[in-house]
């Protein structure tokens, strides 16, 4: 059994890449552990996420938003870690979701989380980011070089065309909710990066999504053992590839 840690902001993390890694790595008989920044109490996700964003569009599918309920009512979720008491070393796997409403910001703006981040990093274990998640491990920096510790890794994140497209689609009624900070999500990783050949958008489309069981729709890229996702219709994949990063004797 390997434990894995999610760490999270107190509020509006994405509901469908926090429940369904948490879904499939309970269901391979792992230990997951959570951490917020004080510890203690439970986070909440985003909730306009499990109502649906506009007109009940957007939002977490049915399937996620039945595993959030789930995951609500866990100890583990009930009972996080604070963040500065996180042991990187005690852990097999770390796992950084994402979510764009601006409770996000305490999480990528940590120090304490950007440290622990990057000691993490330098451990070689599985460590997976999806869609702003990404944005923490490129603000992490590796005391060593004083880079990210995304540079010299393949990645992909948020692709500027989708959160420009939904702040398009929602601006008239929610402002600025799609845009976490003025700096596009793709923009601000591709600038810690090696090169620009190590960046990978994926296929364009904006409705179709994986799920449980249809990879057809997702993407994610894997390098080495890192394993980096676009956004909630990746989840799926996104979990079962760092499933399959797992040490067999973990």
């Amino acid at each position: 059994m390997a434990r894995i840690l999610i760490p999270l902001p107190d509020l509006d993390f994405d509901t469908t890449e926090v429940a369904v890694p948490w879904r499939l790595f309970r269901d391979a008989g792992h230990e997951v552990v959570f951490a917020s920044e004080r510890g203690g109490s439970s986070p909440a996700c985003d909730p306009l996420l499990l109502r649906g964003v506009l007109f009940g569009q957007l939002g977490a599918d049915p399937e996620p938003r039945r595993f959030y309920a789930e995951l609500a009512a866990s100890p583990e979720f009930r009972a996080p870690l604070a963040w500065s008491a996180m042991v990187p070393s005690d852990f097999d796997a770390l796992v950084l979701p994402g979510g764009h409403a601006q409770g996000m910001r305490q999480y990528l703006e940590s120090a304490v989380l950007q440290a622990k981040v990057a000691e993490f990093a330098r451990l070689d274990r599985p460590l997976g980011a999806i869609c702003h998640g990404t944005v923490l491990l490129a603000r992490a920096r590796d005391p060593a070089t004083g880079r990210s510790v995304l540079y010299g890794r393949r990645t992909t994140c948020l692709p500027k065309y989708m959160e420009r497209t939904a702040y398009y689609l929602t601006a008239w009624t929610l402002g600025r909710y799609y845009r976490t900070y003025p700096a596009y999500v793709e923009d601000e990783v591709r600038s810690v990066l090696a090169s620009v050949r190590d960046f990978e958008r994926g296929p364009i489309h904006l409705l179709r999504r994986g799920t449980a069981v249809d990879d057809s729709a997702a993407f994610v890229v894997q390098d080495g053992r890192y394993v980096s996702a676009r956004w909630p219709g990746d989840a799926y994949l996104f979990a079962r590839r760092i499933l399959a990063a797992l040490p067999t004797a973990a």
